[in-house]
């Protein structure tokens, strides 16, 4: 297989192939990512490019942005396009292993429907995760108990869908114990701690948990001062230090997600989550008010 260099400078493909870990979803990025900087390398238009492949400049744009999963066939006629026959080898190998199914695809859509099935898969791929929560707990910090609370309160779910919710979540959480764990840093609005999710016994344990996560290098806890007036919905920004990615924003509303790449939507965000995280208490602060709470639960 060529090592040829990639046309913006960065790490050939090839080494990929020998990563472990690598989601399916941010799989499915690189390589999208990859044929775009080919495609602007070889200066060829989107819609010149579509004509070629015989199909819609909106596949194109769904192909770079790691949206579809790549066919061989068009795998081969872009790169021949491009120039970049050479790359024909480990594209397809990588494309077939980004078609594999994730972990968590086994659990069905009844208990992860397919809009957050990408989320996931961007999750278990990340370097960062910034979030803001303002109703619960995010996921990732949720005890058991809190879990099961949490689920049991969702839509008219049964008892086994609140069983295999809890399992995949409790599941999902392992990512931050790996050896290269992914870094979190998640504000809380104030009601997050004052909601008793599950009862008194389980929102203390909560607590206690959050004091343990929060005590770990790659957590970072901070909650909003009680003063704060934070108006807005949760929001996940995701980081990727492979292949130049983008940043990617996780907007959920009840029935469905958005998701947003585009630097100068993305860097909105960014700078809101920036605005909160001085607004709120410092980690340290945070884990004194957190021991507060514990004891007045306690």
């Amino acid at each position: 297989m060529s090592a040829a260099p990639d046309p913006l400078g960065r790490p050939p493909l090839e080494r990929y192939l020998a990563l472990p870990g690598f989601t399916p979803t941010v799989l499915t990025m690189v390589l999208g990512y990859r044929l775009r900087a080919l495609r602007e390398a070889a200066g060829i238009s989107p819609r010149d490019a579509s004509k070629e492949l015989g199909c819609s400049e909106a596949k194109i744009s769904r192909l770079e942005r790691g949206e579809s999963p790549l066919r061989e066939h068009d795998i081969d006629t872009m790169l021949r396009m491009y120039g970049a026959q050479h790359e024909l080898e480990t594209v397809c190998e990588l494309a077939r292993r980004a078609k594999e199914p994730g972990w968590w695809e086994r659990y069905g859509s009844a208990v992860i429907p397919k809009w957050f099935d990408k989320f996931v898969g961007l999750q278990e791929g990340s370097k960062l995760i910034r979030t803001f929560e303002v109703q619960l707990v995010p996921g990732l910090l949720q005890t058991p108990e809190y879990a099961y609370a949490v689920a049991e309160g969702g839509f008219q779910a049964t008892a086994e869908e609140v069983r295999a919710k809890v399992e995949m979540r409790l599941r999902r959480q392992e990512l931050l114990r790996r050896a290269e764990a992914p870094m979190l840093w998640a504000v809380l609005d104030w009601p997050v701690l004052q909601r008793p999710v599950g009862g008194r016994e389980v929102m203390l344990g909560q607590i206690q948990h959050l004091i343990t996560m929060s005590r770990l290098p790659n957590i970072k806890i901070q909650v909003l001062r009680p003063d704060c007036v934070a108006i807005g919905s949760p929001v996940t920004l995701l980081r990727f230090e492979e292949f130049g990615l983008p940043d990617v924003v996780y907007l959920e509303h009840p029935t469905g997600a958005i998701y947003l790449d585009k630097p100068e939507e993305t860097g909105r965000y960014r700078l809101m989550l920036d605005d909160l995280a001085v607004m709120a208490l410092s980690p340290a602060e945070t884990r004194k008010e957190l021991r507060r709470v514990a004891r007045d639960l306690g």
